[in-house]
């Protein structure tokens, strides 16, 4: 008699289930890592040095490449982390917010108006319930950046009723 044990079959056997979603998460970070290489290689910029504007675009294209491989290779073994339910509210409320920030700059609103929004949406879809102080915050935020960018540093950004005030 041999005092070795035997094991079911269904428990020697170890089947890996491919994730499906995790190869199409990697295949889209191996196609804006494309892109992006695409668009560096668009540019007509010649630097008198070997760093330029064409190195951080370079270094982005590297490093989705690389979040790619292992996130498909991770795919493919089944052994990536187990995806939280989706909450669209929060989802919502930054689109909204960046659509009104889109659509202030479009109709000639300002970059001001339209961060402040931003702000006070992003503020509430991480769970914050103060709009109105939020929104003030924002606004401030906004003004500082907008002097810092366009008073200081001499930068153009959209100009709305409130920049012409500055």
């Amino acid at each position: 008699m041999s005092n070795v044990q035997q094991l079911p079959i269904s428990s020697v056997q170890h089947r890996t289930h491919i994730d499906v979603a995790g190869l199409v998460i990697a295949l889209l970070l191996l196609v804006l890592a494309g892109l992006v290489w695409w668009d560096m290689n668009q540019l007509q910029i010649l630097s008198p040095y070997d760093l330029g504007p064409k190195v951080m675009p370079i270094v982005v294209s590297i490093g989705l490449t690389l979040l790619a491989i292992g996130n498909g290779i991770g795919a493919l073994q089944g052994n990536l982390p187990a995806r939280d339910s989706l909450d669209w509210k929060p989802i919502v409320l930054i689109l909204g917010g960046l659509a009104c920030l889109i659509v202030f700059i479009a109709i000639g609103g300002g970059f001001m108006i339209g961060t402040a929004i931003l702000f006070a949406t992003t503020s509430a879809a991480f769970g914050r319930r103060a709009f109105i102080s939020d929104l003030l915050i924002g606004a401030v935020l906004a003004v500082i950046i907008y002097l810092l960018f366009g008073k200081v540093l001499t930068l153009s950004l959209p100009a709305g009723p409130l920049e012409h005030l500055l």
